[in-house]
């Protein structure tokens, strides 16, 4: 009697919180790839498609684009961002002088507003008024000057470089939560026994640290798909699209052609992308470790 009445105290415990993650995720997502079978514009019913919107999806000009630029974003977010955070988590975590303000400097572009982020990067990179070609200019490299933001080619590099400033603090962070949980005695040993720098990273630091790792890639790959507010705020997918990502070419055709089927096709496609990628790093992940 005491097990059963111990168990239902954790149910009433965890049925709150069932019901909002049903309500506000489960239930949004359902409607949502129910939504992309049919043709609906906001106003009246919705017509009943089919496959319809996923056929038009991947004969979409737009869509491969949109896909490309994602796709050069994460990449680029999953091996440099990545890459980055943990040696600059490396750095920070010894004993250095200035290491607290170092860490709240580097920690800072991750509390500012992603729209603000968006506004400050326009006037770093903007081809007419953006401070990188005006000093380009000043310095006689007027040839090095480029669309950085609103151009087909540079334009997901550019987000990328945005998306990197604004979330490599944020990774630092979580990376030297890891590093404090190694022990002491165990770097410790290590030195004792000879081995360098490159050896405490590879043999003890990495391994001991393949669950903050794994964190830090799903949040990276998660984080990738839904880059928004930055393309809105920079390139606002233009010109023609051309700079478009998934997410915001998702938000284009729901709320600005009110093409809310076909935009929910988009979503969804983007949802599973990411779902994918997700479970295939975790696959791979774990099967390393066996």
């Amino acid at each position: 009697m005491y097990w059963l009445s111990k168990k239902r105290y954790k149910i009433g415990f965890l049925i709150p919180t069932l019901v909002v993650y049903s309500v506000f995720i489960i239930l949004p997502i359902i409607i949502a790839v129910s939504y992309s079978f049919t043709r609906y514009s906001g106003i009246g019913k919705a017509k009943f498609l089919g496959l319809d919107n996923y056929i038009r999806l991947f004969q979409d000009k737009l869509f491969w684009i949109s896909l490309k630029n994602t796709m050069i974003i994460f990449v680029l977010a999953f091996v440099l961002l990545l890459t980055v955070a943990f040696l600059i988590a490396l750095l920070l975590n010894n004993r250095l002088k200035a290491v607290d303000a170092s860490k709240a400097l580097i920690f800072s572009p991750a509390i500012i507003a992603p729209i603000i982020v968006g506004i400050i990067w326009v006037y770093i990179l903007d081809p007419n008024i953006g401070i990188l070609n005006n000093i380009l200019e000043a310095f006689g490299a007027s040839e090095m000057k480029q669309k950085w933001i609103g151009g087909e080619f540079w334009s997901p590099y550019s987000v990328a470089i945005i998306y990197f400033w604004q979330q490599l603090g944020y990774l630092v962070t979580i990376f030297i939560a890891g590093l404090k949980m190694i022990p002491n005695d165990v770097m410790e040993a290590m030195r004792i026994d000879g081995a360098n720098g490159f050896q405490e990273v590879k043999y003890v630091i990495i391994p001991m640290m393949k669950t903050t790792i794994s964190t830090v890639a799903v949040l990276v790959i998660t984080g990738v798909f839904k880059i928004f507010e930055i393309v809105q705020q920079t390139t606002g997918g233009g010109p023609n699209h051309l700079s478009e990502t998934l997410v915001t070419y998702s938000y284009s055709m729901t709320f600005t052609s009110s093409h809310y089927g076909y935009g929910m096709s988009l979503a969804t496609v983007t949802f599973l992308l990411s779902l994918i990628i997700t479970a295939i790093y975790s696959f791979l992940t774990k099967e390393k470790e066996r």
